[in-house]
């Protein structure tokens, strides 16, 4: 009997790293100059954050387990708690990723199931639906 050669998967139909690092780095650019996001990245350099997602993103999808190597159990609501993630802040969040996926020209069927993730991704960080507090 011949074995069945074994299917990529989606992280390798994707492209692997070299896809994943220009979804983020796309998603990125929309956050840096967005009044509401940018506040939720605490550092002065968003080089951090783009690692972190790029690691879950690779991880989530059957690239590297880097991301629970360096950071351990993903915890995604956990981790977005402290942050004031209204509906507001997620559509912003959806916008700009969103730009990020038709940046890469995906065939549809990959576009569609990293969109489909990643669009009820941003609806499960939704924290709150108070208005944020006025600034001081």
């Amino acid at each position: 009997m011949t074995p069945v050669p074994e299917q990529p998967n989606f992280y390798e139909q994707m492209g692997g790293h070299d896809t994943f690092v220009r979804l983020v780095d796309a998603f990125y650019e929309g956050v840096a100059s967005d009044e509401v996001l940018r506040p939720m990245y605490p550092e002065d350099d968003l080089g951090p954050a783009k690692e972190r997602l790029t690691q879950f993103l690779e991880q989530y999808w059957g690239g590297p387990t880097t991301y629970s190597e360096q950071r351990g159990h993903p915890r995604l609501r956990m981790r977005h708690a402290p942050f004031h993630v209204d509906p507001s802040a997620r559509d912003r969040w959806l916008t700009h990723m969103r730009a990020a996926v038709v940046s890469l020209g995906l065939p549809p069927l990959q576009e569609e199931t990293l969109w489909s993730y990643l669009s009820r991704a941003a609806f499960a960080m939704v924290n709150t639906f108070e208005p944020p507090a006025p600034h001081a």
